[in-house]
């Protein structure tokens, strides 16, 4: 009888653990999200007991800054998907200050993947050792999130530095896991408290995402949005990075390095140059970083319908005189004609104010809606204003989805278009950065000449839109110099 061969059990955990690792976070989503859903239901019956209004504020932001550590714990613990989940949610338009605070500090903070790890993804993509490519890599990332992370490096041959994103590995498999978790909880919470299509949301969130395991696919996009922008402007109201094409792979990808501080750090940078954050200097600067932000967005989903769906705080640098770098393409979206020229003709409803025409935008991009209320055009106007533009409603400081004022309350979203929700989380991340800023602006009114010259150009406009108007116009004061080339 010929002996058994010999039994590797460092091997075989590591195998059941890999299995069972899927189930595991499973587990661990459900138990700790609903904790918290069912912290704030029976919260709301106890506060509601309560008729001393400041009581009640008081009592609820203890409550939310009992949540906040809890969805931190969770985002953090989780990781992967989940610190996508706090992007998204920890701006100061949509959640409780206390969340905001707490969420926004996992925007660049994932886990990094050890750097024998990383060099041998990179020598099995590239079929080189590192030091055959690279003169020079850093061991230590400049950041990493949830699906890569990025190195300073600089290519043999070359004067100028370059940066490599390297994917994690093995994490597609357990953000799709996350991602149908979540699906699961929002079919659940659009059925019982908000009246919303957050399901149809989360499968669009699916296919993006999946999306983003490509490489080649964002190395693609990133040279097709660069460009447009720089073939359409005299000047890129944003920059690009150029791609290195020779060195992309499906896991790994190269381009330039671009210096500039994250615009998370810009508060500090200013007040560390002793400059007034209320004053002229600063507001101009910030004023500059939004418009020149928002007319890059308003290019891209108005005019081509191919954008970068993915403007989080961590994607984007600023640089000398206040100009704006665009990063991470892997999150893109191109829209059809039919939704691109109905989000235009939205547009034009919100800049105007418009409630006859806002209904039949609604109509014509397939917002299924349902009227809980006796001024329905008005709010149907107020929850496009809420959803679709960056200025918020007037007497509006956050949005409330469970407030029984909230227009989504008002009016029941019954089905929303999948392929309209990048256009969506675009709009409120825009939104985020400028509540950040302490700038109150409207990305409608800023994209209203891009939106008719659109509608114009199909034949669904009469009279030539005055194109002057969608031009930026530049900011000529003294803007702080922060650092760049």
């Amino acid at each position: 009888m010929l002996p058994l061969p010999p039994i590797d059990l460092k091997d075989v955990q590591q195998k059941l653990a890999t299995h069972f690792r899927p189930w595991q976070r499973s587990f661990q989503f459900w138990v700790r999200a609903v904790d918290i859903y069912t912290g704030y239901k029976v919260f709301q019956l106890r506060v509601s007991l309560v008729k001393d209004a400041k009581k009640q504020e008081e009592m609820w932001e203890r409550q939310h800054e009992f949540a906040a550590e809890k969805i931190y714990a969770m985002c953090s613990d989780l990781g992967g998907f989940f610190l996508k989940v706090a992007q998204i949610i920890g701006k100061p338009d949509l959640a409780p200050a206390a969340w905001v605070k707490r969420l926004v500090t996992l925007c660049d903070h994932a886990p990094a993947t050890p750097f024998d790890a990383v060099q041998l993804m990179l020598e099995m993509e590239l079929g080189r050792n590192v030091g055959e490519v690279f003169e020079r890599f850093d061991v230590d990332p400049l950041g990493s999130a949830s699906i890569a992370q990025v190195h300073r490096a600089r290519l043999r041959g070359d004067k100028s530095d370059v940066v490599v994103k390297v994917q994690h590995p093995g994490v597609q498999d357990l953000m799709m896991t996350d991602i149908r978790n979540l699906q699961a909880f929002a079919f659940y919470i659009q059925k019982t408290d908000v009246k919303f299509d957050l399901y149809s949301v989360t499968k669009e969130m699916e296919k993006q995402i999946g999306y983003e395991f490509d490489f080649i696919r964002e190395a693609d996009a990133m040279e097709k949005i660069r460009r447009f922008l720089y073939e359409n402007n005299k000047k890129s109201p944003v920059l690009v990075p150029r791609l290195i094409r020779d060195i992309v792979t499906r896991r790994v990808l190269v381009m330039e390095y671009i210096d500039g501080i994250p615009i998370l750090n810009l508060g500090d940078e200013i007040a560390k140059r002793g400059i007034n954050p209320g004053g002229k200097i600063a507001v101009a600067a910030k004023q500059k970083i939004l418009q020149s932000l928002t007319l890059a967005y308003g290019q891209m989903i108005l005019k081509t319908g191919f954008f970068h769906a993915d403007p989080h705080p961590g994607n984007i640098l600023i640089r000398k005189g206040s100009e704006v770098a665009l990063l991470d393409y892997g999150q893109v979206k191109d829209l059809p004609d039919e939704l691109r020229l109905g989000y235009a003709n939205l547009v034009l409803a919100i800049a105007d104010g418009d409630p006859i025409r806002a209904s039949e935008s609604y109509r014509e991009l397939g917002i299924e809606t349902l009227s809980k209320c006796e001024n329905e055009q008005h709010e149907l106007l107020k929850l496009a204003q809420t959803m679709f533009d960056t200025k918020l409603p007037p007497g509006v400081t956050m949005l409330q989805p469970f407030s029984e004022e909230s227009s989504i309350k008002k009016i029941a979203v019954q089905a929303f278009p999948e392929e309209l929700f990048s256009v969506l989380r675009t709009v409120h991340l825009l939104r985020g950065l400028s509540v950040g800023l302490g700038i109150n602006y409207s990305c409608a009114e800023q994209w209203k000449p891009i939106a008719e010259e659109a509608l114009f150009r199909a034949g669904r406009l009469k009279g030539r839109p005055i194109k002057a108007r969608g031009r930026r116009r530049d900011v000529t004061c003294d803007i702080p110099q922060f650092p760049g080339e």
